[in-house]
Order: C-alpha cells, then sequence, then structure tokens
C-alpha cells in the first residue's frame, strides 16, 4: 500500500532485533517507525495484542527494548524509544491486520475505482492472501491488496 514507505537497512536490523522481544512478551510488533521530527530522531514501536494494550505492557516493552538496544547499539544518533498501542483507527497494513479485524468496520481507499468508488466503508468478511471483502452498502466488494492506497479501522461510537 502507498502509506508504507521502503524499509531503511536500519529499520528491517531494528525489526529483527525488536521483533523478538515483543513477541516474547506475548504481543505481536504491529509497526516499528524510525524517523526524524521536531524533537529529534524517534524510534517508536507499535504494539498490540488480542487482549489490547495497557500502560504496563508499553513500558515492561520498553525496558527490555531500551535494555536490548543498549546492549547491541544499533543506532548511531541519539533518539527517544516511545512504545504505544496501534489506537482505536488503527492503520491496516497487513494481511493479518485484516485478519485480527475481521468483523470490524473499515475503511479502504482504492488506487483505482472499484464499481465507481474510491473508496469503500464496511465490516471486514474475508480475508486471503490477494484481497479483502468488504460487506458495504453497496453490497459484497472484494479489494485485492495490490489496489489499496490505505486502510484503516473506522471508529464508531
Amino acid at each position: 500500500m502507498e502509506e508504507e514507505a521502503i524499509e531503511s537497512p536500519l529499520v528491517r536490523r531494528l525489526t529483527e532485533l525488536v521483533g523478538p522481544v515483543v513477541d516474547g512478551s506475548g504481543c505481536e510488533l504491529v509497526e516499528l517507525q524510525f524517523r526524524r521530527e521536531a524533537s529529534g530522531w524517534v524510534l517508536r514501536l507499535i504494539i498490540d495484542n488480542a487482549n489490547g494494550i495497557g500502560i504496563d505492557d508499553c513500558s515492561r516493552i520498553s525496558r527490555e527494548v531500551a535494555h536490548l538496544l543498549e546492549v547491541e547499539d544499533p543506532i548511531e544518533q541519539s533518539y527517544s524509544l516511545e512504545v504505544s498501542s496501534p489506537g482505536l483507527d488503527r492503520p491496516l497494513k497487513r494481511e493479518r491486520d485484516f485478519v485480527r479485524c475481521m468483523g470490524k468496520k473499515a475503511k479502504v481507499v482504492v488506487r483505482e475505482p472499484i464499481d465507481g468508488l474510491n473508496q469503500c466503508i464496511g465490516l471486514i468478511e474475508d480475508v486471503t492472501q490477494e484481497s479483502v471483502t468488504l460487506r458495504t452498502d453497496h453490497g459484497m466488494i472484494e479489494i485485492p491488496f495490490i489496489r489499496m492506497k490505505k486502510a484503516r479501522l473506522v471508529i464508531e461510537f
């Protein structure tokens, strides 16, 4: 999907180092970002698990990852480490993100219209390696991953 940036060798290395720590704690590494922001360089880990993420989870994983990165020292410049949950309106980027959110409402923006629509909003009904099927007001719409520009959960109150 367009929203995903090309992964740098450093981001790949950090993901290889940090992934097992997060997995070992019973969580999933949803996304790892390393980028320059107004406050300086930020290493942001977005984690999740089936029961949701609490502040204790973020604190524990932050301590474990900070210790690992201190030992391995893969980052040359100074940076801040942030660990958080994906939030209610989390982006959906991979097949497993859609699988985890089956039955929830999502908004998918497509590169080229599907059935005359530039975006589709509906319940995630089915997920395959190639596509996602949404139950929309226009009926069932199958959206191939390669045609997705971006996707995220829709918050309903």
